[in-house]
């Protein structure tokens, strides 16, 4: 099968497409053949050297959907032909991929398979964030950073279900039209850290509820100083940039902070197919959209990696084996 293949780390000219043996499926594993496959930061973490699962060479991505085309001993429940998605699964920037069976969900006849490759990573993470890390109530206020990426996208749609007011930020102008497509509220063009007098203005002085921030270490301390009191931080930024330090005696306001590990989002099977479930809902039913920006072969994984690290990219992106 054609894979694409880390031999070494580095930048986006490191991914290379590679002839890989064919998976065999173990024990409580399936093989899939992929539809599609999600990109993600965290994939240029694994390039870059940051999570790597394992020795070099090795096939990254962590994402997909497709169907399943050999089933491993002691695994029930699935048939050669179910259509499957997954997340957090190494090896997925390939044609076919073995996937542990608890890692992965059934999807709808009626979800298309690029939606559901788009929405596991990046929805599931929003909807452990709106409906766990900082379940807001109507009429409460938060702050989206990258409110027209893929993560902010989904978070502000959730957020808007709960009927809270969202402002919404991004890096350029261009990006406002994509955050309010989403439903911000308002939408406040910042590069940095330069955001905490306007957000203060548009809340009566009193600060937000709640801060969704992937930004990094350089919006880390605006975002605390946006807050009002009791609020909520939830953090999820620290491939872009150093990763924050601070005092106990440091936070103000008795705010709280959480920083999201995806495992945790998803402890059990359980747990991956209550948050997959609810989405699917909301996408049949009309109430979530998950946007896709861009479907890419697999031999220009390099670009995929180089467009997302770019930040100009808003919505997802994706890899598709069958180009």
């Amino acid at each position: 099968m054609r894979a694409v293949v880390l031999e070494e780390l580095g930048g986006p000219e490191v991914l290379k497409l590679r002839e890989w043996p064919d998976p065999e499926p173990k024990p409580g594993e399936l093989v899939v053949d992929l539809d599609f496959c999600g990109v993600n930061f965290m994939d240029t973490g694994t390039r870059a050297g940051f999570f790597v699962p394992g020795d070099l060479p090795l096939v990254p991505g962590v994402e997909g959907a497709g169907r399943v085309s050999a089933i491993g001993e002691g695994v029930s429940g699935f048939e050669i032909g179910d259509r499957v998605a997954w997340v957090l699964v190494y090896g997925s920037y390939a044609e076919k991929v073995a996937v542990p069976a608890e890692k992965v969900v059934h999807v709808p006849d009626d979800i298309p398979s690029d939606v559901a490759a788009a929405m596991m990573m990046q929805g599931i993470t929003a909807h452990h964030f709106v409906n766990e890390s900082a379940p807001l109530a109507e009429g409460e206020t938060a702050l989206v950073h990258a409110a027209a990426g893929g993560v902010g996208r989904i978070v502000t749609q959730l957020l808007k279900l709960r009927g809270v007011r969202v402002i919404g930020l991004v890096s350029r102008e261009e990006k406002v039209a994509a955050a309010k497509e989403a439903g911000a509220d308002e939408v406040l063009v910042s590069s940095g850290g330069d955001f905490v007098d306007r957000v203060k203005d548009l809340t009566g002085g009193e600060g937000v509820h709640a801060v969704f921030d992937g930004g990094g270490a350089t919006t880390f301390r605006p975002s605390i100083e946006v807050l009002r009191r009791v609020g909520t931080l939830v953090f999820f930024g620290p491939l872009n940039g150093e990763v924050p330090r601070v005092s106990m005696l440091d936070l103000p306001k008795s705010i709280k902070i959480t920083y999201a590990v995806f495992a945790d989002h998803i402890p059990d099977q359980e747990q991956l197919c209550r948050h997959a479930t609810d989405l699917f809902d909301k996408v049949r039913e009309g109430k979530l959209k998950i946007d896709i920006t861009e479907r890419y072969p697999l031999e220009a994984a390099r670009q995929a990696h180089t467009d997302i690290e770019s930040r100009r990219t808003s919505g997802k992106l994706l890899l598709d084996p069958s180009r």
